[in-house]
């Protein structure tokens, strides 16, 4: 799978490729930092709609075009509303709960989403990495939550930062606004792996291959059950859990996996 070059801005702002199970979703608005204007969180938003319904998915990388990976929510849009009857308060208050839904979609999908950043995630880019399952960074990729520099704290990015990092540590990047390294960032636990700079999308994507030869049964109920759990006290979490288990353990593809071990033998996948 090849990364697809930059494109005018006549190109559509994701670009979306398919290849044995693993989708691609690259943001293409490198002249803007691909920064998430209305247009572009719609864009996203209906390519994870179409992979939530695509069984043809086992998992899904989302990578960009040019040297940033995402600048944040665009300003310029943003602020071009002031002008309007209320002040911007509607289309503010709607591209947050688009962006908002977005994040949340991730969490939703079915798939796991790996997050692939060659450069900067800025503000609502950071939150868009924090949201994904996992992220491979490349040494020279960086991630802050600099809104307090310009008066606008990162408040929705703080929730998907808030739960992926310790509190103190989330709060530094919240009231410092200091970019912080994928080094850093993967020793606070926002990035996994740090790699090479301009392999981290190839990286990512043997990521989700590894992933892709599991169970796809397995790996949703797994998804969606860590998701459900880990906002409960421990007794409900472990009582939720158990269910889990057990109805997995009733699968078709618990019972061959398990065979599959106690033969010696590579499991045969029926996704059920």
């Amino acid at each position: 799978m090849q990364a697809p070059t930059p494109a005018p801005q006549t190109m559509p702002f994701v670009l979306r490729e398919h290849n044995n199970g693993i989708t691609l979703l690259t943001l293409n608005r490198p002249d803007q930092r691909n920064s998430l204007s209305e247009a572009m969180l719609a864009a996203l938003g209906e390519a994870f709609v179409a992979i939530a319904q695509d069984a043809r998915v086992r998992a899904v990388v989302v990578a960009a075009n040019g040297p940033v990976f995402c600048a944040g929510h665009d300003l310029k849009e943003l602020t071009a509303h002031r002008n309007d009857a209320d002040r911007g308060r509607a289309f503010f208050t709607h591209v947050m709960d688009t962006c908002n839904a977005l994040m949340q979609s991730i969490i939703r999908l079915p798939q796991p989403v790996i997050a692939a950043v060659q450069g900067v995630a800025t503000a609502a880019g950071c939150q868009l990495v924090a949201s994904c399952d996992l992220a491979v960074a490349s040494s020279l990729a960086g991630f802050c939550t600099p809104g307090v520099d310009i008066g606008l704290f990162c408040t929705t990015p703080a929730v998907a930062l808030s739960r992926n990092v310790a509190r103190k540590h989330a709060m530094d990047m919240l009231l410092t606004s200091e970019t912080v390294s994928a080094e850093h960032a993967a020793r606070i636990g926002l990035v996994n792996r740090v790699v090479a700079p301009g392999t981290e999308r190839e990286q990512a994507i043997k990521l989700a291959r590894e992933i892709a030869a599991r169970s796809a049964m397995t790996v949703r109920l797994g998804k969606e059950a860590f998701y459900r759990q880990i906002d409960m006290d421990l007794q409900d979490a472990y009582r939720f859990a158990s269910q889990v288990m057990v109805d997995n353990m009733l699968r078709h593809d618990a019972a061959e996996g398990i065979g599959a071990f106690l033969d010696k033998r590579e499991p045969k996948w029926e996704d059920r």
